[in-house]
């Protein structure tokens, strides 16, 4: 994984880094836990947002298993979604439950 680089860089994610294919436009990252309720509706909207759109991912990580790349993203909280765009750059990341317009919005900036 490639992190803040120089200024002007974003933080880059592969497809190795979030074990899953990157999406051909887009890709939402959601980071989750188990016990975590607000997950389960981010999941709901995430996937919404990936049906709507052609060629957007999302993928779902267990925060828990994968403790490597949550410190170093620095996730301090589940759900944690980062918006990829087609390259695997960050766009755009939110802690918590996000609203379905603003992950549109979000992909607006992305594709």
């Amino acid at each position: 994984m490639r992190g803040r680089g120089h200024e002007g860089e974003r933080e880059r994610l592969s497809a190795a880094d979030i074990g899953a294919e990157l999406g051909e436009r887009a890709t939402l990252v959601q980071f989750a836990s188990a016990f975590c309720q607000p997950c389960r509706a981010t999941r709901r909207t995430l996937a919404e947002v990936a049906d709507m759109v052609d060629g957007v991912a999302h993928v779902e990580i267990d925060a828990e298993a994968r403790l490597e790349l949550v410190r170093a993203l620095r996730i301090t909280g589940t759900p944690t979604v980062f918006v990829l765009d087609a390259d695997g750059h960050v766009v755009r990341r939110a802690a918590g439950q996000p609203r379905k317009a603003d992950v549109i919005a979000a992909l607006g900036e992305a594709v």
